[in-house]
This record gives C-alpha cells, sequence and structure tokens, in this order.
C-alpha cells in the first residue's frame, strides 16, 4: 500500500520557483511528521526540511529563507514551496513519514515516497 506519493518535480532555470506536493494516507498525515529529503548524483541524501504533527517546521541553513514547508489537512499532502531555485538545488526530492518527533536523519523514517526530480539549469 503507497503510504506517499510525490510530484510537482520537473526542469526550471536559477531563479525559479517549484512546489512539490507529498499526498499522504489520513493515518500518517494525521500522526506523523514529515519531512523533505534530497538526494543529488553522488552524494548522500541531506536533510531539507521537516514539519511535525502541529504543524512546526524546522528546515537546513542551506536553504532557510528560500523554502518553505506547509501542510493542507483537507487534502492530507505536505508541500514543499522552493523559491530563488539555484542549480545546486537539482536533486531527487523525497517526502518521508515517522511516528516520532521530527529529526534530520533519513534512518529515523518509516515512510518513504518515490521521489520526484528537480533539475535547474539555464
Amino acid at each position: 500500500q503507497v503510504q506517499l506519493v510525490e510530484s510537482g518535480g520537473g526542469l526550471v532555470q536559477p531563479g525559479d520557483s517549484l512546489r512539490l506536493s507529498c499526498a499522504a494516507s489520513d493515518r500518517i498525515f494525521r500522526s506523523y511528521a514529515m519531512a523533505w529529503f534530497r538526494q543529488a548524483p553522488g552524494k548522500e541524501r541531506e536533510f531539507v526540511g521537516a514539519t511535525s504533527r502541529s504543524g512546526s517546521t524546522y528546515y537546513a541553513d542551506s536553504i532557510r529563507g528560500r523554502f518553505t514547508i506547509s501542510r493542507d489537512s483537507a487534502k492530507n499532502t505536505v508541500y514543499l514551496r522552493m523559491n530563488s531555485l539555484k542549480p545546486e538545488d537539482t536533486a531527487v526530492y523525497y517526502c518521508a513519514a515517522r511516528s516520532g518527533i521530527m529529526t534530520m536523519t533519513p534512518r529515523d523514517y518509516d515512510y518513504w515516497g518515490q521521489g520526484t526530480q528537480v533539475s535547474v539549469s539555464s
């Protein structure tokens, strides 16, 4: 049973904006902390940001001020709004969920989406 489904990736130019979506099952959305990670070719999976069940958020220093996470309880969906995109933001972006508090460590997360490619290039 698929629990998390990402969408919204694509090819954009530097400085553009993009919004990723992560649709979750009702059980996960209501009870789990959710996070976004990204992985560029040849690199380890990197924490981007996370949101708690109550809507608190925390971001990685590398994207703070440019990316925003939000939750829509009517749609059981978490969003990652990305502004002022840079070529170094190019990666596969993953949505993840865990039953405890927000953390920055990928192995702490119980469920993962399939990933969506974001490419930033002129």
